[in-house]
C-alpha cells in the first residue's frame, strides 16, 4: 500500500522532496523539523516509497523503547498494516519484525550490536537517527561507527539525522558539509505560566497542587513532567488522595513500565475520562499523547553522572536546558492552543542553559571503550566525534575493563571481552554473568544482573531499611515462585522479563536457588568495591579501589568484616552504601588469586610514630594479611623516614629557635648579597632536596624519638662552607649586644628589614640604630614595655628620645612604677633589672 502524504496535512510534507534531493549529492543530510511536523512518521515512509534505497532496509533509531514502539505503530497504521509487516521494531526484550519488514525502528544499543556483528550493515540502505539532540552515549557511538562504515566499507550507505532542537551548522560541519533541510512544525500557541516565587515544598507537593489548580481552571488532559519514578509514585499517591479530581485517570509513564501500561498513558481513555499523565522525560520528544493541552513541568531531569574523582556513577537531579523545557512546553500545543505551567519563576527561567551537555561528557565510558576496542579502534581520536570522549574518564574505563578481565594489560580485547560485548548490559554485569559459570551460579547471577540493570524498581515498590541486596532478591525469588502474578510484587515483572532473557542467553538450568554465591558474584562485577571494615568501626569500610564507604546507622549489614558494594551514592570521601552483600575472606582469596599480590612495605606509621616494615598480601588497596619484618635494610628505613617528612613542611624535625634563626639569616644574606653563593634554605627547597642534605644523618634512626636527637643546627650549617659560616656571623649576626649588656636575637623573617625587639630600659643611651649587611641595612627597633609589649617602632632612636620618649614615659610610668624612668634617657644607665644598681 502507498501513502498519500498530502492528505496527512503534516508540515513536513512540504520538504519531503528536498530530503530525497539532498541524497543525490551527499551521503548524509540533516533535518531540522519543529515538534509536530511529522518527521518521525512520514520521512521514513516517503524515502522508502520513493525508492531511495532500492530493495534495502531503513533502520531508524529512537532513544527510547516507548517511542520506538509508538513510531512503528503510527507508520503501520498509515499503511493499513499490522506492526511487523512493512514496518517493525526491535527493542530490548521485544521485537515485531518479519521477512517483509523494510523499516525497522530500533533503540540505539541494538544498532551498535548489529554493527559489531555485521560491520557492512548488509541489506541496509539508510540509517536515520531520530531526536538526535538527546545525544546519548549510544547515539554518539553509533554515529561515529556508521560514519566510518560510510567512509571505508559502504559509500552507498545513507545517513539522516533528525531533531527539532539541534546545533545544525556544527553538526553539518562534523558530517563534512551535510545539507540542512528545515521544516516548520504544526504548533499551536502555548501560554506559559510561572510560579510567582520559588516553592519551599518538595517537588511532588508543588506538582500535585498545580495539577489540582489546572483541573479547576482549564479543560483537557494534563501531562506532568517529573524527574523520576520516585517522584511520580509520590505525586500519584497525593493525587489519588485528593477529592478535587473527579472522573480523572491518573496514569504513570516511565521506561520500565510494562508496554500495556505505557499504552494506557499514551492513548485516549476508552471511557472518555480526563487523563493526568505523570511522566519522566520519556514523553519529551517523539511521542504524541492524545488529548493533552496542559503541560506541568517540574523543570528537572535525573541522569547518571560519572565522577572521575571517585570512579563512581551516581544519579544526579538537575535543572533542564532551555531546549528541553521548550520541547516539553511544545507538548501542550500539538493538537490545539495549550497552557504550560512551569514550576519555577520567570527569573529562574532566564538562567537556563541553552543545551544540555551530551552524555559522553558525563558518563562512565567503560562500555564505550569496550565497543571501540572490539571494533578495532587503536586511537579514539581517529574517529569523527561530535564531542570526543574526555581522556580521564576514558582511561578510567579502560582500567576498569582490565580489572574485569575484558581487556589485557596492553589494552587488547580478551576472549571474555568479546563475550561481554554480546550482552545488552554494562560490562560489569555481563562479566559477572559469564564468570558465574566458574562457580556454577548462573541462575542467581541472572537474578542479580536483572535487578541491578533495572534501576531501583523494587525500591519504588517497598521501603528498604537496609542495604542488603538479599532482601531485594528474596522479593524477586518470591515473584518467580508465583510467576510474577501477585499484585504485591508491583514492577518486579519487568525485572523478571530481563532475568529470563539473560537466563536464556546463558542457557541456565533452573534449580534450587543458592544465595551463598551472592557476595562472590558481586565481587566479579565490582572488584574495586570489595570493602574491609575499618578497625574500631561497625559502619566504615575501606574499598579495594582506594575509596571509603559507610553504612547507614542500624543497617542490617553493620559489622560485617567484608562487603561487596553494588551501589554507592558516589559523593564525598566516604560514599553511602546503598546496596551490598557480605563476602568471606576465603571467597576473596579463592576468586581473586591472580589479582592478590604480595608486597614488601617499609613505611612511617603515624600512630606509632616510627618506621614499620611488613610483608603484605593485598587486593588493590585492601590488606588481606600482614607480617612484621624484623630487620629491614637501612636504606629502606631511611627512605621511609624521608617520605614521612615530605608534604608536612618538615614539621617532624626537631626545630628550635637557633635552627629556625639560621634559615632566616641565610635567606636574608641570599636576598641582600645575591652574588655570595649562599644556599637556598627555604623550607620548600629543603623539602625538595631532603636526599641531598638530610639522608647522611638518618643512619640508625627509625622513630620520632630518634629524629628528635638530631642536631639540626649543625646539619644546616654543614650546607655552607666554613668561609660562609664565618661571613654569616658578621653579615647577618644572630644577636646584637645592646647597652644593657644583653645579647638580643635579631628577627630576619623579613629579608628587607630585620627586627630588634628590645625592652626600652635596655637601650638607654643608644642613639644610633644598629645596622647589618656590612652596614647597608638598618634594623627596625621595636621598643617594648616592661611586659614586653610593643610601644614604639622606629629606625631613628635619636628622634625618639628627643620627641616621643616623654609621652611614652608618662603613659608607662603609672603602669610600671617600680621600673626605671629617667628624665634624660641619653644620659641614663641602661639596665636589665627593674632599676640600675646604685653605686
Amino acid at each position: 500500500m502507498t501513502v498519500d502524504f498530502t492528505r496527512t496535512g503534516l508540515p513536513v510534507v512540504g520538504i519531503l522532496e528536498d530530503i530525497a534531493s539532498a541524497f543525490k549529492s551527499a551521503p548524509s543530510a540533516i533535518l531540522q523539523a519543529a515538534p509536530g511536523a511529522g518527521k518521525t512518521t512520514l520521512v521514513p515512509l516517503y524515502l522508502l516509497q520513493m525508492g531511495l534505497i532500492g530493495d534495502q532496509k531503513i533502520i531508524m533509531l529512537e532513544p527510547r523503547r516507548l517511542a520506538a514502539r509508538a513510531a512503528a505503530r503510527r507508520m503501520a497504521d498509515l499503511l493499513g498494516e499490522d506492526v511487523g509487516q512493512t514496518v517493525g521494531y526491535r527493542v530490548r526484550l521485544d521485537s515485531q519484525v518479519s521477512r517483509q519488514t523494510r523499516i525497522e525502528v530500533v533503540t540505539e544499543g541494538i544498532l551498535t550490536r548489529r554493527l559489531q556483528a555485521d560491520p557492512e550493515l548488509s541489506g541496509v540502505g539508510l540509517i536515520i537517527f531520530d531526536e538526535f539532540h538527546e545525544r546519548s552515549l549510544q547515539t554518539d557511538l553509533g554515529l561515529v561507527l556508521v560514519r566510518q562504515v560510510q567512509e571505508i566499507l559502504r559509500d552507498d550507505l545513507k545517513l539522516l539525522l533528525m531533531s527539532a532542537t539541534i546545533e545544525g551548522v556544527r553538526l553539518s560541519n562534523a558530517l563534512g558539509g551535510a545539507p540542512i533541510i528545515k521544516s516548520d512544525g504544526r504548533q499551536f500557541p502555548v501560554e506559559t505560566r510561572f510560579l510567582p516565587r520559588p516553592s519551599p515544598k518538595r517537588i511532588e507537593h508543588t506538582a500535585a497542587a498545580v495539577v489540582e489548580q489546572a483541573v479547576q481552571e482549564e479543560t483537557g488532559d494534563i501531562l506532568v513532567f517529573l524527574p523520576g519514578a520516585g517522584e511520580i509514585t509520590r505525586t500519584e499517591k497525593l493525587l489519588m488522595g485528593s477529592e478535587n479530581l473527579p472522573d480523572t485517570m491518573i496514569l504513570p509513564l516511565y521506561g520500565n513500565l510494562p508496554a500495556r501500561d505505557q499504552d494506557r498513558a499514551i492513548l485516549p481513555d476508552p471511557d472518555g475520562k480526563r487523563k493526568i499523565v505523570l511522566s519522566t522525560d520519556i514523553a519529551e520528544t517523539s511521542l504524541t499523547i492524545e488529548g493533552v493541552r496542559i503541560v506541568i513541568d517540574a523543570g528537572l531531569a535525573r541522569n547518571p553522572v560519572f565522577d572521575p574523582n571517585s570512579g563512581m556513577t551516581a544519579l544526579s537531579t538537575r535543572r533542564v536546558s532551555r531546549a528541553s523545557a521548550d520541547q516539553r512546553r511544545g507538548r501542550a500545543g500539538r493538537q490545539g492552543p495549550g497552557i504550560c505551567y512551569r514550576l519555577w519563576t520567570a527569573a529562574e527561567d532566564r538562567g537556563l542553559v541553552e543545551f544540555a551537555s551530551p552524555e559522553i561528557m558525563n558518563a562512565d565510558l567503560s562500555s564505550l571503550v569496550l565497543e571501540l576496542v572490539n571494533w578495532g579502534v587503536q586511537d579514539v581520536n581517529e574517529l569523527a566525534w561530535m564531542d570526543a570522549p574526555p581522556p580521564g574518564p576514558y582511561a578510567q574505563g579502560r582500567d576498569m575493563l582490565v580489572a574485569l578481565g575484558a581487556l589485557d594489560d596492553a589494552g587488547k580485547i580478551t576472549g571474555l571481552g568479546r563475550e561481554i560485548v554480546k550482552f545488552p548490559l554494562h560490562p560489569r554485569l555481563a562479566g559477572m554473568l559469564l564468570r558465574a559459570r566458574e562457580i556454577g551460579a548462573e541462575s542467581i547471577a541472572a537474578d542479580i544482573a536483572a535487578l541491578l540493570s533495572e534501576r531501583d524498581i523494587l525500591r519504588r515498590d517497598r521501603e528498604f531499611p537496609n542495604s542488603d541486596i538479599r532482601a531485594r532478591l528474596d522479593i524477586l525469588h518470591a515473584a518467580r515462585k508465583h510467576k510474577g502474578k501477585s499484585g504485591g510484587f508491583g514492577s518486579v515483572q519487568q525485572i523478571l522479563r530481563v532475568r529470563n532473557d539473560l537466563a536464556r542467553r546463558l542457557s541456565v538450568k533452573e534449580g534450587v536457588q543458592d544465595n551463598s554465591f551472592i557476595g562472590q558474584l558481586l565481587a566479579f562485577a565490582y572488584p574495586d568495591r570489595i570493602g574491609e571494615l575499618r578497625e574500631g568501626s561497625e559502619l566504615q569500610y575501606r574499598l579495594s579501589g582506594g575509596r571509603g564507604a559507610r553504612l547507614a546507622e542500624n543497617d542490617r549489614l553493620q559489622g560485617e568484616p567484608y562487603l561487596v558494594i553494588a551501589e554507592l551514592d558516589g559523593k564525598g570521601r566516604e560514599a553511602r552504601i546503598d546496596l551490598a552483600a557480605p563476602i568471606s575472606i576465603a571467597d576473596i582469596e579463592a576468586n581473586f588469586v591472580d589479582q592478590i599480590v604480595s608486597t614488601r612495605r617499609v613505611y612511617w606509621d603515624e600512630k606509632k610514630a616510627r618506621v614499620v616494615a611488613v610483608t603484605e598480601r593485598k587486593l588493590g588497596a585492601l590488606v588481606l594479611a600482614s607480617r612484621r619484618i624484623k630487620d629491614p635494610a637501612p636504606e629502606e628505613i631511611e627512605t621511609a623516614l624521608l617520605n614521612a617528612l615530605r608534604g608536612k613542611e618538615l614539621k617532624e624535625l626537631p626545630w628550635n629557635s637557633d635552627s629556625l634563626s639560621l634559615i632566616e639569616r641565610v635567606n636574608f644574606a641570599k636576598y641582600n648579597d645575591p652574588d655570595g653563593g649562599w644556599p637556598d634554605l627555604s623550607l620548600s627547597e629543603l623539602e625538595k632536596t631532603l636526599e641531598n642534605w638530610l639522608l647522611p644523618y638518618l643512619a640508625g634512626l627509625g622513630s620520632l624519638a630518634d629524629l628528635q636527637r638530631l642536631n639540626l643546627l649543625d646539619v644546616l650549617k654543614n650546607l655552607m662552607s666554613w668561609e660562609q659560616q664565618t661571613r654569616l656571623d658578621t653579615f647577618a649576626p644572630a644577636t646584637i649586644t645592646v647597652p644593657s649588656g644583653s645579647h638580643i636575637r635579631l628577627d630576619y623573617s623579613n629579608p628587607e628589614m630585620p627586627v630588634l625587639a628590645v625592652r626600652l630600659q635596655e637601650i638607654f643611651g643608644l642613639d644610633n640604630v644598629p645596622k647589618v649587611a656590612d652596614g647597608r641595612v638598618a634594623v627596625s627597633v621595636h621598643l617594648l614595655s616592661p611586659a614586653r609589649r610593643p610601644v614604639q617602632i622606629t629606625q631613628d632612636l635619636a628622634s625618639f628620645w628627643r620627641n616621643t620618649y616623654t609621652d611614652v614615659k608618662k603613659d608607662l610610668k603609672g603602669r610600671y612604677p617600680k621600673h626605671y624612668w629617667p628624665d634624660d634617657p641619653m644620659q641614663a644607665e641602661a639596665t636589665r633589672r627593674v632599676k640600675p644598681r646604685k653605686g
